[in-house]
């Protein structure tokens, strides 16, 4: 009867780690696809940005700083993701951002939805106008 206990924990256990095996390499694909469509980039820019108000002299301190705030960061948009994507769809991701066109739409990514803001900002703008003028 032990023994059959015992094998049936050991089955177990090795079910619960292969899940979590599964689950970091879930996490660690989502990771890498959302630093292929920019948003690396977008985070290096803004601590090159806010950055420039550091002193030179603590520029390195800052830098080294700032950028240990990215992996808890990536861990949250992960799970964000990992919420509403399953893993093959990730996968999918990662293909496509790996592609020429792919790498064309991470490199315009944050460019274009700066801009694309802007536009909403002034239709809402216009609608509010609209909608004051029929008050």
């Amino acid at each position: 009867m032990k023994k059959v206990l015992l094998v049936c924990l050991f089955i177990v256990v090795i079910s619960a780690q292969a899940q979590a095996q599964e689950e970091t390499n879930f996490k660690n694909e989502t990771i890498e696809f959302l630093k292929l469509t920019g948003a690396g980039d977008a985070f290096e820019k803004a601590i090159g940005q806010i950055g420039a108000m550091v002193p030179e002299v603590n520029k390195e301190a800052f830098s080294k700083e700032a950028r240990a705030t990215l992996p808890p960061l990536y861990e949250k948009m992960a799970a964000l993701y990992m919420e509403a994507f399953t893993q093959d769809e990730i996968h999918e991701l990662v293909d496509f951002y790996n592609t020429d066109l792919g790498k064309k739409l991470a490199s315009k990514q944050l460019e274009l939805t700066q801009k694309a803001m802007m536009f909403g900002q002034s239709w809402g703008m216009e609608v509010q106008g609209i909608a004051q003028k029929h008050n």
